[in-house]
């Protein structure tokens, strides 16, 4: 993750994340990427088992893209300081929650947010690094039964925390906090900080290479480092979790080779995973994974940057990205931030995985249409984009450093 306003002219300079150097919209296939032998659908993992994996129908996905000049991403909230994650309960209630970095979580009902905090930890929150402080967090899928939920966070020492809290109603107790897992950083960037559970009812964790450039410590290909991983535990069984019996390597390290998985999502209709995870120096992914893939994808870092050699040539099972961008030509992004597939109420976006970069604030959309990934600049928002949201309609949000949050609506 690279985010940093404050010296955003900075980074402009050094990452050529500048200029809105991004060519008119055009529906671009994707062709193969890295070793010319090897394409993107070859790379991919089949699924183990088919009988569980949703059959892709007209219905549930849109086979085009539809015109993005119909639509508009529009502030229905502002104010926030530094708002880094947006997630919903999906208990019926209709409510949002935004984290706010430096430690706070805000509630927002009917679109005003409530003066109180949902959730005040700014006392045992360090964010002292620009990619430090409260980073994610997930609501237990029994959320109205328990009231549990869960959060990455970098506390003393700049290390990473993953801790369950309990609430009541519209606040949660700091008090409630049960520390479940403290994973030590060397540096203070590439901390991850997604927090998401999957469809099987695990809770999946997002952990970058430990920081500095080029993962010098070689995490990324290292599987007993929970670092440059997504985790996967069972917050169900055991004191305080257990490790799933089908984690490929005996630990908490479900897939590997991510540098920066800053954002992730399972579309909640097939539970297939897009992966946004950010580049060194050039190259920006996205990567995927069917649901009822194996465990142990191995997605290249630092061996591969995106498609491309980094520390190595492309190696037989490594996981190639079904999309990327440059920091160069013809684009100017810097950081990847990824999104969700959209499963709201305009059936034309059904289906369609929204992701978008922080620098230049372009979005761009993402389907499979007749067995070829497909992608196009679908809006140039302006905005420093951190995040993506949905609410429990499966509607879209936008949010921005700046403190806006913007619904994908028709204009």
């Amino acid at each position: 993750m690279k985010r940093l306003p404050i010296l955003l002219t900075f980074l402009l300079t050094v990452l050529a994340c500048g200029g809105n150097g991004i060519p008119a919209p055009t529906v671009t296939p994707l062709s193969p990427l890295g070793a010319d032998s090897t394409s993107q659908a070859e790379s991919q993992p089949q699924p183990e088992s088919a009988e569980n994996v949703p059959t892709q129908t007209s219905a549930q996905s849109a086979l085009q893209f539809p015109d993005p000049n119909q639509y508009e991403w529009k502030l229905v909230i502002n104010g926030f300081t530094r708002p880094v994650d947006l997630q919903s309960a999906r208990d019926g209630s209709g409510r949002l929650f935004i984290i706010e970095k430096y430690g706070v979580i805000r509630l927002v009902k009917d679109w005003l947010p409530s003066p109180q905090p949902f959730l005040d930890i700014s006392d045992r929150v360090n964010e002292g690094g620009n990619e430090m402080g409260l980073l994610g967090f997930a609501f237990h899928p029994d959320f109205e039964q328990n009231g549990y939920f869960y959060v990455n966070y970098t506390g003393a020492g700049g290390h990473t925390r993953i801790s369950r809290f309990t609430a009541n109603g519209d606040t949660a107790d700091p008090n409630s906090e049960q520390v479940l897992m403290v994973i030590e950083q060397p540096y203070e960037n590439h901390n991850g900080g997604m927090v998401a559970f999957g469809p099987d009812g695990y809770l999946y964790l997002g952990l970058g290479d430990g920081g500095l450039a080029g993962d010098p410590h070689k995490h990324g290909q290292n599987t007993q480092s929970l670092l440059s991983k997504i985790l996967r535990i069972d917050v169900n069984n055991g004191v305080p979790y257990s490790i799933p019996a089908d984690n490929p390597f005996g630990n908490e390290v479900w897939a590997y080779g991510l540098r920066n998985p800053w954002r992730f999502s399972f579309d909640r209709l097939t539970g297939d995973l897009y992966i946004g995870d950010v580049g060194q120096g050039e190259w920006e992914e996205v990567d995927y994974l069917p649901v009822g893939s194996p465990s142990g994808a191995n997605f290249g870092w630092s061996v591969m940057e995106g498609g491309h050699g980094y520390d190595g040539l492309f190696q037989e099972g490594m996981l190639l990205p079904v999309a990327e961008y440059s920091h160069s030509n013809p684009y100017s992004g810097c950081s990847v931030t990824g999104g969700y597939v959209y499963r709201g109420s305009m059936p034309e976006w059904n289906g369609i995985y929204l992701y978008g970069d922080y620098c230049t604030g372009t979005v761009w959309g993402l389907i499979l249409s007749n067995g070829q990934w497909q992608t196009q600049v679908m809006f140039e928002t302006g905005h420093s984009i951190t995040s993506f949201g949905e609410d429990e309609n499966g509607e879209l949000y936008l949010v921005s450093d700046t403190g806006g949050v913007y619904n994908l609506t028709k204009k």
